[in-house]
């Protein structure tokens, strides 16, 4: 299987589900603390803050998987929370009205939460990190047997994760809430994933390369 090669200096960070502390790695602290400057600073997101610096919330727990995109220092440079399915998440406790059916739900599908990318970097290279983040995300269902992702996101978010070229499609039709005009969608993920992002120019994953993968503290 590929694995992802993210340029000179940096590296991918899987850290999986088992109760996290913010201030307890530098990368995680530097994570939440970029999640605090986009959500809450920027986009103006009525959710919790922890000591002032860090963006926390109830699904921040033992079930949740991190997938971060780190330099070679370790601080965050862009990042997904991945919820599963099997048990409540954002989409079917919060934004259930979104989908015109059920969430799709079950063991081999999994929720693509707070997709932030860190606002120390130019714009070139916040897109770089999302096409990295973008194939990482593929390469690790396809590593770890999920099917399908879910997610709710603001229009013009929803608009290019529908452009990226795999296979997308909305859940509904994206309503005007107080957050903004937001909607649902699921991505399904299959062997022909990679080809399909890499035709749009966002496949950034090469042979022979590791994926750093430290267990959470």
């Amino acid at each position: 299987m590929l694995a992802p090669d993210l340029g000179d200096k940096r590296m991918a960070v899987i850290i999986e589900a088992g109760g996290v502390e913010p201030c307890s790695d530098r990368t995680l602290r530097t994570m939440f603390e970029d999640r605090k400057s986009v959500f809450v600073d920027l986009l103006k997101w009525d959710v919790p803050i922890l000591d002032g610096r860090f963006e926390v919330d109830e699904f921040d727990d033992s079930q949740a998987t991190y997938l971060i995109i780190a330099d070679e220092d370790g601080d965050h440079l862009g990042s997904a929370r991945l919820l599963p399915t099997t048990r409540p998440h954002i989409l079917s406790t919060l934004f259930a009205g979104l989908c015109a059916a059920a969430p799709p739900i079950g063991p081999n599908v999994a929720e693509i939460t707070r997709f932030c990318l860190s606002r120390r970097q130019s714009a070139a290279a916040r897109r770089s990190t999302r096409n990295q983040l973008v194939s990482a995300l593929a390469w690790h269902a396809l590593e770890t047997g999920i099917q399908t992702y879910t997610g709710v996101a603001e229009i013009a978010w929803l608009q290019q994760v529908l452009a990226f070229g795999w296979d997308c499609r909305p859940l509904g039709i994206p309503e005007r809430l107080e957050c903004g005009m937001i909607g649902a969608l699921a991505i399904e993920i299959g062997s022909d994933t990679p080809g399909l992002l890499a035709a749009n120019g966002i496949w950034d994953l090469v042979d022979d390369q590791s994926v750093r993968i430290p267990q959470a503290a």
